[in-house]
């Protein structure tokens, strides 16, 4: 779970360069073109994205590890069906955080 919000955040910190003066300037609030200084930083902040998600997925969908007792092996292993929601909602964010200056260079281009 901590895995999937850090790489939302890094997605958002890696498109905080594009994001971040529409929305400020949206808001009224001058000065949002200071986040362009991110620009050269996003390639970095994709790749924590990405390696983020892939930790995220692996420890979400590994074999659960078997009990330490083993005598008792009747209990069978929780769902975890709120992580895997939780992961999947992040990486859709991410995705829609790290396309969106691609996205917004063809609506307001």
């Amino acid at each position: 779970m901590t895995s999937a919000v850090s790489a939302v955040v890094s997605a958002i910190v890696a498109s905080a360069c594009c994001i971040g003066p529409l929305v400020l300037a949206a808001l009224g609030i001058g000065g949002a073109g200071s986040l362009l200084k991110f620009e050269p930083y996003r390639p970095y902040f994709i790749v924590l994205t990405a390696a983020l998600l892939g930790l995220g997925f692996y420890l979400t969908y590994r074999a659960p590890r078997p009990p330490a007792d083993k005598t008792d092996c009747s209990c069978e292993s929780p769902k975890r069906t709120l992580p895997k929601v939780m992961l999947w909602l992040a990486t859709v964010v991410a995705i829609i955080a790290l396309a969106f200056p691609y996205i917004a260079a063809r609506i307001f281009g």
